[in-house]
């Protein structure tokens, strides 16, 4: 089927924004500062994209949202924070962030600690790994000299970059695990820029939390928005790109709606956008979607809801990285699950004034989406069950008493990422090759979000609105 226009599309609009996720909420909030006239689409009738929120038994469960990273203090002046919530006009007050107590990377013979700021992390190195603390020092130098925003860094290996300081190969897994598991699509690697980002964001900076959740950041964005006069359609499906001689003209909803707009810019994914070109456009550019590098990382998680806070049951660091040997393994498992490593969060373990009602423990596993797609329905139902079990045991080694105190639980998988995300592979952090500048075959088509290559809450949010400027507002 052709993509070119063949009748009048129903409305115009500057720019179209496909995705309400957090890097198509800032894009929006950006350009309609500037008097554009901004329609953002989404798939479906909640926002957020992979940081959403949904509700069993008016039980409210957090998607996606461990914690929010690169916090800083209110007034920290150039951080990646400061910075967005200038770019959004929002007051850093609005976020209501609260930090971290401390977390830890959990290895059978060393446990690193760290919270918001490279000291903690840094005496922990000293004291676990005294030979190589000056080589850490270096480490951290070199990785705030970096220039990891460049739209134009290149992909070399963040291992090869790292081994340069670190001699230590346990201590470069410890280091590697946190950062691989908040935010690399590539098998036992990162690209360096990447490394650094995340480097930063989690070492350097640090995590943090809405009491409310992400549901928090949600509303405050999409009021935002539509206070800037931005237009919404939830419950619609894009399902083409409209072009004409390689130049975006709009999109086509299911149903047949067309929207005109000469720019467009879409936080759906690399590969998902490019589902949605005509097949001339992607075959001419092989180079730009090879089928190899398409996302192949997903995951579980099993959300516990307690009739006590974690703190009770002995537990108050706020997430745990945890690994079974001296070697980190982060790759699409064999098995369905893999249970060797994994992330533990406590979302009740933040600083905020007053406690949650209920208490929470999330485990978050590597998932084989094949594995889990091949499933029948009857069996996709029982191996839920089983994994509910499994991962209820694993936490159980930190945390012994949970079992007695489990009120709710809930579980989704690689399947329900690629439902509520469109994703394919239910890959959560995207294809493996990213385009850091935004740019796709089409003119006035731009990838924003995962696939543009800033990950994470901040980071998707930072996304949006560097391509938006960028390509919207010069």
């Amino acid at each position: 089927m052709s993509n070119k226009l063949k009748s009048k599309p129903s409305a115009a609009y500057d720019a179209i924004i496909i995705g309400a996720g957090m890097s198509g909420l800032a894009a929006g909030i950006r350009l309609s500062h500037f008097e554009k006239k901004v329609l953002l689409i989404e798939a479906h009738t909640r926002l957020g994209g992979l940081n959403s929120y949904y509700e069993i038994n008016g039980r409210k469960y957090d998607v996606g949202l461990h914690a929010v990273t690169n916090y800083v203090p209110k007034g920290t002046r150039g951080a990646p924070l400061t910075k967005l919530l200038k770019q959004l006009r929002i007051p850093y007050d609005d976020f209501a962030l609260r930090p971290q107590n401390a977390s830890s990377v959990l290895f059978p013979n060393k446990n690193l600690q760290f919270s918001n700021g490279i000291e903690a992390l840094s005496l922990s190195v000293a004291e676990q790994f005294p030979q190589q603390s000056t080589s850490f020092r270096k480490l951290c130098k070199a990785v705030e000299a970096y220039d990891e925003t460049a739209l134009d860094a290149p992909d070399e290996s963040a291992r090869a970059f790292v081994q340069e300081f670190i001699s230590d190969p346990l201590l470069v897994e410890m280091l590697f695990c946190p950062l691989m598991y908040y935010g690399s699509a590539t098998e036992d690697d990162m690209p360096l820029w990447q490394f650094c980002i995340m480097f930063q964001s989690i070492f350097m900076e640090g995590f943090s939390r809405p009491k409310e959740g992400v549901r928090h950041l949600i509303q405050l964005l999409r009021l935002k928005y539509k206070k800037n006069g931005g237009e919404l359609k939830l419950g619609k499906k894009v399902v083409r790109l409209l072009e004409e001689e390689r130049k975006v003209q709009g999109v086509e909803l299911e149903g047949g709606e067309l929207l005109k707009a000469p720019l467009v810019f879409s936080s759906a994914g690399l590969y998902e956008t490019a589902a949605l070109l005509p097949e001339a456009v992607v075959k001419a550019k092989d180079d730009a979607f090879k089928p190899e590098k398409k996302g192949k990382l997903s995951f579980i998680e099993a959300v516990f809801t307690l009739d006590c806070s974690p703190k009770e049951l002995g537990e108050e660091r706020t997430i745990l990285f945890v690994n079974d040997s001296d070697t980190f393994h982060y790759r699409k498992p064999e098995t369905i699950v893999d249970y060797r490593s994994g992330v533990l969060c406590f979302p009740n373990n933040f600083q905020y004034e007053t406690p949650l009602k209920e208490g929470w423990v999330r485990g978050t596993f590597l998932a084989n989406y094949d594995a889990w797609k091949a499933l029948s329905q009857e069996e996709y139902a029982l191996v839920k069950k089983r994994c509910i079990e499994e991962v209820k045991e694993r936490i159980s080694g930190f945390l012994p008493h949970l079992k007695g105190h489990i009120i709710a639980t809930d579980l989704f998988t690689p399947l329900s990422v690629e439902r509520f995300t469109g994703h394919y592979h239910g890959a959560v952090y995207g294809a493996q090759e990213k385009s850091k500048e935004g740019k796709t075959p089409l003119n006035g088509l731009y990838i924003i979000g995962t696939d543009q290559g800033f990950l994470g809450i901040t980071g998707a949010l930072l996304s949006g609105i560097s391509i938006a400027n960028r390509y919207g507002l010069q």
